[in-house]
């Protein structure tokens, strides 16, 4: 496993980092072997948010981490001030209910890495700034982020946070994180509303940016839900012969992304890797500060996401897979 140093952290980060989307109070034991056996692969960093499972995400990892005795060794990624059916939610009201019903399911008084899950761009974006700033102050978050927010309105974020420093003289964090899509497979329809890819042509410029910002990107899909996992082809999807979710078919199932598929076959066949492996290592491989969202569930799913994070592209491949030119 490799493992990267994010501002504000003492802990290492792992690369790759353990989704909690499939935990569940009603197998609980199965949520404690699962996470046990991703740990022994070397990821100490578990993807969470409020709204995952009704928090049975969280209400399983919190367990989990009192009853191993392993809290100082495990880096907690979650996210709040998730819009619902009826409202943005995008007030410092619902950061903060969220962010202490996440700290009393996660059984910790501190989380490593919070994030804003999405953003209103009609709403100013001091206020979140401001709010955030205090939770950290108060020690209850050390980094915070948002997920699936621009890249101009993180720079809107952070420009603001400057600016009261340098207006009142004392300290205010922009945001450090970010956690976008990012997969070889462009998402030509967005699979939920309110996401924000950086993937393809379309978010070049964002790349761009985080390059140059060097800011740290919690990448969500890398393997695109599943469309590189080996149970979909064209002629599979085009006949219906294989079932995916709704939001993979939406999302991926296009021809530009069945060509990149077919041209990830290939070198996979060429490298003696799986598919799955070379849309890892895709991303992996980008020139940014990434740390990649997987939804391993077992050890050994584990074991090869780690082997993927291994194998490095050339610039060339990667264009090759991208265009095929």
């Amino acid at each position: 496993m490799r493992y990267g140093k994010i501002e504000g952290l003492a802990k290492p980060v792992s690369r790759l980092v353990q989704g909690t989307m499939m935990l569940s109070m009603a197998k609980k034991e199965d949520g404690f072997a699962l996470l046990d056996a991703v740990m022994e692969q070397g990821c100490n960093t578990f993807d969470l948010a409020w709204l995952y499972n009704g928090g049975d995400a969280e209400r399983v990892m919190g367990e989990w981490m009192q009853a191993r005795g392993n809290r100082e060794q495990v880096v907690i990624v979650t996210k709040g001030a998730c819009p619902n059916k009826d409202r943005h939610r995008f007030t410092p009201f619902d950061v903060a209910a969220d962010m202490h019903d996440s700290l009393a399911r996660l059984k910790t008084d501190y989380i490593d890495v919070y994030m804003l899950h999405r953003d209103n761009p009609a709403l100013p974006v001091g206020p979140m700034v401001e709010c955030l700033n205090q939770h950290r102050r108060e020690g209850r978050i050390l980094v915070m982020g948002g997920s699936n927010w621009t890249h101009e309105r993180i720079a809107e974020a952070n420009d603001y946070a400057r600016k009261v420093c340098f207006a009142q003289g004392f300290k205010v964090h922009g945001f450090q994180v970010s956690s976008p899509h990012l997969s070889l497979a462009e998402q030509v329809v967005e699979p939920w509303p309110g996401t924000v890819s950086i993937s393809g042509a379309r978010g070049e410029a964002a790349r761009r940016w985080y390059a140059e910002q060097k800011m740290p990107l919690f990448v969500w899909s890398s393997l695109a839900r599943g469309f590189f996992s080996g149970r979909v082809t064209r002629a599979g999807f085009e006949s219906k012969t294989v079932e995916l979710e709704r939001s993979t078919v939406a999302a991926y199932c296009h021809p530009v992304n069945f060509d990149r598929l077919e041209r990830a076959e290939k070198m996979a066949a060429e490298k003696g890797v799986t598919v799955p492996q070379i849309a890892m290592a895709w991303v992996m491989s980008q020139p940014l500060d990434v740390y990649a969202l997987v939804g391993c569930m077992s050890g050994d799913e584990m074991k090869a996401n780690v082997a993927a994070a291994e194998i490095e592209l050339t610039p060339a491949e990667m264009a090759w897979l991208e265009s095929g030119g």
